[in-house]
């Protein structure tokens, strides 16, 4: 299946085999991060949620900055390094003792990152035209999900064996994912650095139509965590559908995302047509909150099919929505700065991810089905948003005549 998901040929073909082997890794510590933190080293549930939202609040802060780094030195170099320091940041972790020098290491680490992933879309934007930049971009986000499954399945065998050194192991084999990523990109061709231009370095924080696009899209992107964290509480606790369907729900998400997401972005790298993939996307989202929200109360069985239901209309929304995140990011970017433009792009989603866990789940655990109907209501209001968000990029004195069409 992975042959079916390489992009033909190309810098293309080479960022979807880095994609994957950075990927691994991090399927791999998603689920022996906590763990590793609390079992191994020691720390506190407490203090190993400080310490993730620490390193989140400084990935987020130095989004733009660092996208901006890429753009001035060149996005390969950046990734490099950035890449080539994760991995001893990430092998210091066999070295912590104590709360204060992990809360160093995570947050050093999260300065890495975010300059990893802001040189990333830049490269991207760099190295690919900008009509085939979504295509290549959904073809990334599938097999994302295949290597982060597979990271994730031998995270499984490293949970059933339980032992600290097999722990450490996996520390250090994700600490070579970095570093062998790093190595990769010296496969890619150079993109040239910009040079610096008259006015504020940081033109992104000026662009007002941008900005508001990535506070929407890190609103709509919300929708993200309905199933990896609001759903589950949702059927153990308001319904009477069996626990094992969660399971079912998730691993249906992953299989539709590798299948399907290709396909649904073509034809969205415009901003226009972008705008109009994220609405229908939005319109998907309410519906499955519309489904979920008819399974309190109801019999097993039928609650496990509306589950199933809704599941599919969300990941339908979740691959239209993507995609059209990605073509107006893009596209609503110059591109002399792409690197700063996807690093704040980024950040909408980081926002999103914060908010999220404590709002929905609040919404729907708490107050039941009327949560479900305001979730609806709201992440379609959200994206009928977006085409006036691209009208109004247009009338910017830089706009590009991509924009100007809704």
């Amino acid at each position: 299946m992975l042959s079916r998901l390489l992009p033909p040929r190309g810098a293309a073909r080479t960022l979807t085999g880095i994609t994957l082997v950075h990927t691994m890794g991090q399927g791999l510590w998603m689920a022996l991060n906590a763990i590793y933190a609390t079992a191994v080293l020691g720390l506190s549930p407490g203090q190993f949620g400080l310490g993730v939202g620490a390193a989140a609040a400084v990935a987020l802060l130095l989004s733009t900055p660092t996208g901006h780094l890429a753009d001035r030195l060149g996005p390969r170099v950046v990734q490099i390094w950035s890449f080539v320091a994760l991995g001893p940041l990430t092998a210091a972790l066999l070295l912590v003792h104590g709360f204060l020098p992990y809360l160093l290491v995570t947050s050093v680490q999260a300065v890495a990152y975010s300059a990893s992933r802001s040189a990333r879309m830049a490269m991207l934007a760099g190295l690919i035209e900008p009509e085939q930049r979504v295509f290549v971009r959904a073809y990334l986000r599938a097999t994302t999900n295949v290597s982060v499954s597979v990271g994730a399945l031998v995270a499984g065998l490293v949970l059933a064996v339980d032992s600290p050194p097999v722990y450490r192991a996996a520390v250090v084999f994700n600490a070579a994912t970095y570093l062998v990523t790093g190595l990769l990109t010296l496969l890619l061709p150079a993109v040239p650095p910009q040079p610096a231009r008259p006015g504020p370095a940081l033109v992104v924080l000026r662009d007002r139509p941008f900005l508001a696009f990535v506070a929407l899209d890190g609103l709509l992107s919300m929708h993200n965590l309905l199933l990896d964290v609001v759903l589950p509480l949702w059927v153990l606790q308001r319904t009477h559908a069996p626990r094992w369907i969660v399971a079912a729900i998730l691993f249906t998400n992953t299989v539709a995302v590798v299948l399907l997401q290709v396909r649904v972005a073509r034809g969205t790298d415009e901003p226009a047509s972008a705008a109009r993939a994220s609405r229908a996307g939005s319109l998907f989202i309410g519906l499955a909150c519309l489904v979920f929200a008819c399974t309190q109360g109801t019999p097993a069985a039928l609650a496990a099919t509306l589950l199933v239901l809704g599941a599919v209309a969300h990941v339908l929304g979740e691959i239209k929505q993507s995609a059209g995140s990605w073509g107006m990011a893009f596209g609503l970017a110059p591109e002399h700065a792409q690197g700063q433009y996807q690093g704040t792009a980024a950040m909408g989603a980081d926002l999103g991810k914060m908010i999220a866990p404590a709002l929905l789940t609040w919404l729907a655990v708490t107050h039941g089905t009327l949560g479900w109907l305001v979730m609806a209501a709201g992440f379609a209001a959200i994206g009928s948003a977006m085409p006036r968000i691209v009208t109004w990029a247009a009338a910017r004195p830089s706009a590009t005549p991509a924009a100007a069409t809704v």
